[in-house]
């Protein structure tokens, strides 16, 4: 608000209120979560400025926002913060050749029984794969990664035309190498930060240093709007 812009924030599928109250999973085709809000946002004539809404992704959001910057191209710019490639590649870049095989072979009860037992022993992993499960309505760990394999861009960037800021933390652990894979391949107007441990910002979403994210993203915003 300080820089001037208004902010409308929504829960979609899978999030908040609309996973608790309302039941509904998440779904990959996030466009059809997006073009309904921008018809919102532009029946408030009072509030927003059509020809600059920008959309942004926090987290899982990244992949989400540039998902729907793909097919709603009323969309004049978007942040991912932080950038999500390929749901089923970042999942699986932590996951042990013997178990990948597993799954590429489709092998469910081998995958779940894994999955029990680590969850037995790390709560972390516990909790991802729980709160996975509920808020993508998978009935098992095998679901969910299979399940997470529609969460992609791979096909669908070059259709992404709007101006584009990709964020990236220096020690990410949730999609660790996916915001430069995104960056790499948009053909539309783009640019990336890196954010650093000297800077206090490397943890996943740059948690610690909203301030300098903050700061960062509003600019790019000033300047892509400016132009």
């Amino acid at each position: 608000m300080e820089r001037g812009y208004n902010c409308l924030t929504f829960e979609g599928p899978g999030q908040g209120g609309v996973i608790r109250k309302q039941k509904i999973p998440f779904r990959y085709d996030w466009e059809k979560v997006v073009s309904p809000v921008v018809d919102y946002a532009l029946s408030r004539t009072q509030d927003v400025d059509p020809k600059h809404i920008a959309l942004m992704g926090i987290s899982m959001g990244g992949y989400l926002a540039a998902r729907a910057a793909s097919f709603e191209h009323r969309i004049a710019a978007c942040v991912l913060y932080n950038g999500v490639f390929d749901g089923y590649d970042a999942l699986a870049s932590s996951l042990p050749k013997s178990l990948l095989t597993a799954i590429e072979n489709g092998n469910r009860e081998i995958v779940n029984t894994v999955f029990g037992i680590l969850m037995d022993s790390d709560t972390n992993i516990q909790f991802n794969m729980k709160h996975g499960m509920w808020t993508t309505g998978g009935s098992s760990p095998f679901d969910l990664i299979m399940n997470s394999k529609n969460y992609t861009i791979r096909d669908t960037t070059q259709d992404i035309k709007c101006p584009t800021l990709v964020l990236e933390a220096e020690k990410d652990d949730s999609f660790p190498g996916q915001p430069k894979k995104v960056y790499d391949v948009l053909r539309c107007p783009k640019k990336y930060i890196l954010f650093t441990s000297e800077e206090g910002a490397e943890e996943h979403c740059q948690c610690g240093a909203p301030a300098l994210s903050n700061q960062r993203i509003f600019d790019w915003l000033d300047e892509t709007f400016a132009k």
